[in-house]
């Protein structure tokens, strides 16, 4: 899949949903509880359970990134049970750039 900023993806295991915000350098697949994300607009197919991997689980409205690509970022927009992952690497919510110090 041609991942570009807007694209949006949702697991084939839980509610979770995510928007490309940057996408990566190369090319990779973003999964979601051991299996690929899909387009909003392919079929799921229900039978399918978490298969470990993916770390903790997708928080709404968090940034996340992949530690072997800097690059890429998506957006939670649905919260889930599962993790996220960028080809099985588990993806790690991205933390803010402290602030200055104003003495």
């Amino acid at each position: 899949m041609n991942l570009k900023p807007g694209t949006r993806l949702r697991s084939q295991v839980d509610a979770t949903e995510v928007i490309v915000v940057r996408p990566p350098a190369g090319a990779g697949v973003i999964g979601c509880g051991g299996h690929p994300m899909v387009g909003l607009d392919v079929e799921v197919v229900s039978a399918l359970s978490p298969a470990g991997g993916g770390g903790e689980r997708a928080q709404l409205g968090k940034r996340y990134r992949a530690p072997q690509d800097e690059g890429l970022e998506v957006l939670v927009t649905k919260p889930g049970s599962a993790g996220l992952d960028f080809d099985g690497a588990a993806l790690v919510i991205k933390q803010a750039k402290p602030l200055p110090a104003s003495d």
